[in-house]
């Protein structure tokens, strides 16, 4: 691996994240103008430590701004981009800068890799915390799914390789919210656009089949193999949104967390997430806001969507975050996703 460059002023410690922390508490050490100069200096340090542990922490930075966050992510990545053909709902606050989500405190985010379902997902995502959420909740858990795809079950692994992956989402009409929380927001505030030659455009260049529906709905279809190679390593990677977008996800996801967390809080948004599951398994997989299949349309057993599920959690890494925090994250290896919280939050994203 490259050495470091010898004024390289910083401590540096664990392993997924790895955490760099200024070695002084002086403002000089902290300063965001110092971290962006040594960044670039020790780029290709940089690089290859991002592509082995797969996630990088800086901690105790004065990064106080999105905009100090956007100069932290250039400095490793110059490339960021800014269209995002993801679901979650997102407000952007600065050109390239966005709040991470808008969904309800109470909804968890399954691990995925972001973007997988699109032909050039991004390479790398940055993420900063700006209020730092009460102790408990609220975290931006890491998973590394080549330890996934490592460690899954080799028959359920190998089903999944033959059937390959079918993704579904629903989008309503532009200016009309849905009755359906999992179908999150009107087409063209994902593509920005009314013009749905424009929309067809973009769908084809990202692999997706643009069907539009009686009453101006959009319904996106994609097919993929639930696997990537890393481009650098070479090492093979789960790599898809089966568990973010299958009907089962939000009740699944909270039965792990109330385990883990044991609250009346989390009993009773297990109670509520098997209800919205029930009533969503009543529509055809098709119309759902969104689910996953195998590439033929078959359902996909339970018992191999649960294997996956255990896979990720015995890998998941949850750590609290600290105001300022910046997180840098090689997408082709490593997930991540959110916890349930309560009170104040703010944690904005970028990519590359």
């Amino acid at each position: 691996m490259s050495t470091l460059p010898t004024d390289f002023p910083y401590t540096i410690s664990g392993d997924l994240p790895l955490q760099i922390e200024p070695a002084s508490s002086d403002d000089e050490a902290r300063s965001v103008e110092r971290l962006c100069k040594r960044l670039e200096q020790g780029a290709e340090w940089v690089q290859e430590a991002l592509t082995r542990h797969g996630a990088l922490r800086f901690r105790d930075f004065s990064v106080t701004s999105p905009l100090d966050f956007e100069r932290v992510a250039r400095a490793i990545d110059p490339e960021l981009g800014n269209d995002y053909l993801g679901t979650s709902p997102r407000d952007r606050v600065t050109d390239y800068v966005f709040n991470a989500s808008e969904l309800p405190d109470y909804y968890p985010i399954p691990q995925h890799c972001e973007m997988s379902f699109c032909a050039t997902p991004p390479r790398r995502v940055f993420f900063n915390c700006q209020v730092e959420p009460a102790p408990g909740g609220g975290e931006t858990p890491l998973c590394d799914f080549r330890r996934v795809w490592q460690e899954l079950d080799p028959v359920v692994r190998d089903r999944f390789v033959e059937k390959g992956l079918r993704i579904v989402r629903n989008y309503g009409p532009p200016g009309q919210a849905s009755d359906d929380p999992t179908q999150l927001k009107p087409w063209d505030e994902m593509f920005l656009t009314r013009d749905r030659a424009e929309v067809e455009r973009q769908c084809e260049r990202e692999g997706f089949e643009a069907i539009w529906l009686d009453g101006d709905g959009l319904r996106l279809v994609s097919t993929q193999p639930v696997y990537r190679d890393h481009p650098v390593t070479g090492e093979r990677v789960w790599h898809n949104h089966l568990t973010t977008f299958h009907v089962g996800a939000p009740a699944a996801e909270l039965r792990r967390i109330a385990r883990m967390r044991p609250s009346e809080r989390h009993r009773g948004l297990v109670a509520m997430a098997e209800q919205l599951e029930a009533r969503l398994r009543e529509r055809a997989p098709d119309e759902r806001g969104m689910h996953t299949t195998h590439r033929d349309g078959s359902e996909i057993d339970e018992h191999d969507v649960e294997a996956v599920r255990d896979a990720v959690w015995k890998h998941l890494v949850v750590d609290p975050w600290k105001y300022g925090d910046v997180v840098a994250i090689d997408n082709h290896s490593v997930s991540h996703g959110r916890l349930p919280y309560e009170g104040e939050r703010s944690v904005v994203v970028c990519w590359a």
